[in-house]
């Protein structure tokens, strides 16, 4: 069993890496291509890992929220671009997925008359603008639905091979 650090507020690589109860040493085995001191200067914030770091992190340790985790908040055009994507559960995603459809249908109507003319007016924007915020709702929960997904496949409660040949029909 690894020993376990003392250090308050780990950072997601250093608590992901220590809840499988791996060593720095362990890790880099596992990982094959970090050594056990970028592990320690990732963990430690001596250093921003690459991205190919946070795949390999994210694939060994069976971790897809490393990947949006440094999207998120380490990469530049990812802190603009990406949402943080939060852990939930399938129901959870499928009602709030349903809750923004509805909410959707009911404003379609008036996303056609906003759209129609290829112009935006003043007194449309607000409309226009709650609209918009409807469909990034969406959006971000599509993205937690494939996150769940990512994590079943990884944690082996999706059959990796049935899945990928129904994706790849």
């Amino acid at each position: 069993m690894a020993k376990v650090s003392t250090k308050e507020n780990k950072n997601i690589y250093h608590s992901t890496r220590e809840e499988l109860g791996l060593s720095r040493e362990a890790a880099s085995e596992l990982l094959e291509i970090l050594s056990p001191e970028r592990i320690e200067r990732i963990e430690n914030e001596k250093m921003v890992p690459h991205p190919g770091d946070v795949l390999t992190m994210s694939k060994g340790y069976r971790a897809p929220h490393l990947c949006n985790y440094y999207c998120s908040n380490e990469c530049p055009i990812g802190q603009e671009y990406v949402p943080e994507i939060k852990v939930k559960d399938l129901s959870q995603i499928i009602l709030e997925m349903l809750a923004s459809l509805n909410s959707t249908k009911k404003r379609q109507e008036k996303l056609i008359e906003i759209t129609a003319d290829g112009i935006i007016d003043d007194d449309e924007l607000v409309d226009f603008v709650h609209i918009q915020e409807e469909l990034e709702k969406i959006s971000i929960t599509v993205e937690t639905l494939q996150f769940w997904a990512e994590q079943m496949l990884a944690e082996g409660k999706i059959d990796l091979v049935k899945y990928s040949a129904i994706r790849n029909k």
